[in-house]
């Protein structure tokens, strides 16, 4: 068996070794891959979702290490090769083990260009490129003193640079040398538009201004920028984000071609001037350039590993298409869309339209029959579209202008069946138009779920999603088979005319809403979605009462969040983050008493792990005593109201954000929705307490409150979009009733406020024209829906304790009442406990019962 060592273990690396699996050259192939990160390969285009709820193993690409390894694949991480004896086909590692090699393959990526700004080497100055640079970035913002950040560099990786910050609560400026942001991507009239829409949402943005240095202050950290135009920009701390550089050192030092402006040299097989050595990706300089993007690293992998498997793929130069949400705000450059790369004769086609952040331009053939580029700032609609008329493998319409004005077709009324069968729909995978209608094979996959795992579309960059879907659904509408939004087989109408009926016709049971709308016994999916909407809807004075119980999920069932051991965590509400001292010593002796994992949450909270199921009433009557009540933790409801101190104690607040946060956490506790949901209020601009990636974020202003809503700062992370501002306390509060009712009434099953605001059409001017103007008529509909709700609550944990027939649900097995679960097993750790792992877990035995020193 031959080897192959791979040098790199990143994105493109793991798209090698996965298309070698998938062509079962594994059989033929030993690979042994070397990277120098400490961690395995993962999604480095998502490395921002970590400054919002998202840990590196999050981000994880090989979600299987066992089979990897098994398939004869050796990963050593956290050992870099350091030379290449091309004679001997030999590599050295750092750690000095040496690998003999038949091939090997350079996939040892890019690393940030830092240009040479005296006083980049001040404490406080970083790049952002790995999982390790944010953990550093994160443990610089929490210093004392560090509420102001920096930005070099406007461009791609500069304006996410600018969010991370932002999201970490620094006042962000963004420095761009060039006139414009992001000025390869968009051009002058795009930049101007981009400017004000980034402006709007935080960041203080300096272009056609150079760094000239970065300045110390008196602890020998860095304090500010000086600018070239003679202004200062205070900052404690600076990320450099000017742009990344090939990585062939290693290559030089062996002796390959390099390029003039770096990058190695490859042929269109991908490989170098040794023919046993291949090179991929930000490192390759491949069809007369380097490339930046995941999509072309892809299509060399894929290459190489035809090569590897006898074969002769070739790589050519691609459109380096993108489309990305920046600080919450669409961007997407298509084509040529700098006039000095236009065509002879190419037109320009523009609609601008600066109050509503909207810019849009085509370059045209003069006849207007042949797309040549595009940009779209503020609204990336059809861009789909735009890059399959820019291919040639779709028509332009016969009124282009059709593509960009409001209220035009953008591409749709063209449709997907005219697109050519050998259309690349995903560039990430190379999955082509006949690929999705082979997979799809006329109703065989249904879903967009299932048509992805078949096909991986729309599983990298995901930018092509939308033109996936519509390929779905141009199919199975060919194929005569029905699309509906029907929740399930066992019901004809979404969740939104399931709400509906439930509330007009006074349905109370889940039997009498089959037996009248429905058919069968239920399932899975559609029965915790209507116990969900009974419970939005006030029907059941308890979820475990009667028929409901039998409803709910696992989570509900137990009103807990069950672990992964089988235990269940106990999280009282914290309303607003603020709780007295005696409130803290009760959580403590809880956690002593009954043997449980305390921590800390970004909610503001103490979560409690490891309870027991027979344990949870006895937890509860302990907490409930003390004055505590349900945080809902369990449940698709209200979360938290994160706050800041607010005016009360820190010298930046305007307003009195803790106060504001308590009541309205207490007004919206226990309001049951399509998922969870969470808000948070802050005192000032600075927004400590994080409420633009909020469903609903409250921010303080000298004149009274602006609202922001449907944020998110998950794996997707967006910005809230401003609904409101200046309001009093009573408008804030009547705009969320209605905001929260009409997202209850109208989401589909487990949509968070920020997927059910993209597939919204009219956007937030839509939400206002329903919220603020009464367009539907139903204002004083959603006011009552709330009102009745805060008159109705009752902590559903009280409320389950005073009754003797719920309490008694709480038992680890029916049959034997008092029996404890033997499966339970835990260790110490650091002062606390932990599941025991399955090699701990007969070495500990079945017990749970753990002695901490």
């Amino acid at each position: 068996m031959r080897t192959l060592v791979v040098v790199g273990h990143g994105m493109v690396a793991h798209h090698l070794i996965e298309t070698m699996r998938d062509r079962r050259l594994l059989r033929r192939w030993r690979v042994v891959v070397f990277g120098e990160e400490p961690r395995r390969a993962y999604d480095r285009v998502a490395l921002s979702s970590l400054f919002a709820d998202l840990e590196p193993a999050d981000l994880t690409l090989d979600r299987d290490v066992a089979a990897t390894e098994a398939s004869g694949v050796e990963i050593v991480s956290g050992d870099a090769v350091v030379s290449i004896d091309r004679d001997a086909r030999t590599v050295a590692t750092a750690s000095g083990r040496e690998v003999a090699y038949d091939a090997a393959v350079l996939a040892t990526g890019s690393y940030p260009f830092v240009p040479p700004v005296p006083g980049t080497d001040l404490p406080g100055v970083f790049t952002y490129r790995t999982v390790d640079d944010v953990d550093a970035m994160k443990a610089w913002a929490a210093r004392p003193g560090v509420d102001r950040g920096a930005v070099l560099g406007g461009g791609l990786l500069g304006l996410e640079a600018a969010q991370a910050l932002l999201s970490l609560g620094l006042e962000t400026a963004v420095v761009e040398f060039a006139p414009r942001l992001m000025p390869q991507q968009v051009d002058e009239g795009g930049g101007a538009v981009l400017a004000g829409l980034v402006s709007a949402l935080g960041p203080t943005v300096h272009t056609g201004a150079a760094t000239e240095e970065i300045v110390a202050g008196g602890d020998g950290c860095v304090a500010s920028l000086r600018l070239s135009d003679g202004s200062a920009v205070d900052a404690g701390m600076v990320v450099v984000a000017a742009g990344i550089r090939p990585r062939d050192g290693l290559a030089r030092s062996a002796g390959l071609e390099i390029a003039d402006r770096g990058g190695v040299v490859v042929d269109a097989g991908c490989t170098t001037s040794d023919p046993c050595v291949y090179a991929i990706g930000e490192c390759a300089h491949a069809a007369g350039r380097t490339w930046g993007l995941v999509a072309p690293g892809y299509r060399m992998a894929e290459v190489v590993a035809d090569r590897l498997a006898g074969g002769d793929a070739t790589f050519a130069a691609v459109e380096l298409n993108t489309k990305l949400k920046l600080l919450g705000v669409d961007v997407a450059s298509i084509g040529s869309v700098q006039s000095a790369t236009h065509p002879p004769g190419a037109e320009e086609l523009t609609y601008a339209d600066p109050l509503s952040g909207v810019y849009k331009k085509l370059v045209l053939s003069a006849d207007g029959t042949r797309l040549h580029g595009a940009v779209l700032v503020g609204d990336a609609t059809g861009y789909g579209a735009l890059c399959q008329m820019l291919a040639g493998t779709m028509p332009v319409p016969e009124r282009p202008e059709s593509l960009i004005l409001p209220g035009g077709d953008d591409g749709a009324t063209i449709g997907v069946t005219s697109l050519a069968d050998e259309a690349v729909i995903c560039s990430c995978h190379g999955v082509t138009k006949a690929m999705l209608c082979t997979a799809i094979d006329g109703g065989a996959i249904c879903e967009i779920g299932e048509l992805k795992a078949a096909t991986k579309a729309a599983t990298g960059c995901g930018g092509c999603a939308p033109l996936v879907a519509d390929v779905l659904h141009a199919e199975l509408d060919a194929a005569g088979i029905e699309r509906t939004d029907a929740m399930c087989e066992h019901f004809e109408h979404s969740r939104q005319e399931l709400f509906d009926i439930v509330r007009t016709e006074g349905i109370a049971t889940f039997a009498d809403l089959l037996a009248r709308h429905g058919h069968g016994r239920g399932c899975e999916v559609c029965r915790p979605a209507v116990a969900s909407i009974f419970a939005s809807l006030g029907v059941a004075s308890h979820v475990l009462d009667g028929e409901h119980a039998a409803l709910q999920d696992t989570n509900d069932h137990f009103l807990a969040n069950i672990q992964k051991d089988g235990t269940y965590s106990v999280v009282p509400r914290i309303p607003g983050g603020e709780i007295a001292p005696e409130k803290l010593i009760v959580l403590g002796e809880v956690a002593r008493d009954f043997g449980l994992y305390t921590k800390i949450t970004g909610g503001q909270r103490v979560d409690l792990f490891g309870a027991r199921v027979d344990q949870l009433p006895a937890i509860w009557q302990r907490l409930i005593d003390a004055g505590f009540e349900s945080g809902h933790a369990y449940a698709k409801a209200l979360r938290t109201v994160k706050s800041c101190v607010g005016s009360t104690w820190c010298r930046y607040g305007v307003q009195d954000s803790v106060t504001l946060a308590i009541d309205i956490e207490l007004r919206y506790r226990g309001l049951r929705a399509p998922h969870k949901i969470k808000g948070a209020v802050a005192g000032c601009t600075r927004d400590c307490s994080e409420a633009k990636i909020k469903d609903f974020g409250v921010i303080a202003t000298d004149a009274g409150w602006s609202l922001y809503v449907c944020g998110n700062g998950g794996m997707v992370p967006r910005v809230a979009t401003l609904f409101a501002e200046d309001l009093d306390r009573d408008t804030l509060l009547t705009y969320l009733d209605r905001f929260l009712m009409f997202y209850v009434r109208t989401a589909d099953r487990l949509e968070r406020t920020a997927t059910w605001f993209a597939k919204r059409p009219g956007g937030i001017e839509e939400l206002r024209r329903i919220l603020v103007d009464d367009e539907l008529g139903i204002c004083s509909q959603l006011e009552a829906e709330m009102e009745r709700h805060v008159d109705s609550y009752r902590c559903e944990w009280r409320a389950a304790l005073e009754d003797p027939s719920t309490a008694a649900r709480f038992v680890s097995f029916v049959n034997a009442p008092d029996a404890v679960d033997p499966e339970v097993v835990f260790v110490p750790e650091r002062g606390q406990i932990r599941p025991a792992r399955p090699e701990e877990r007969f070495l500990s035995g079945p017990t749970v019962e753990v002695e901490l020193s």
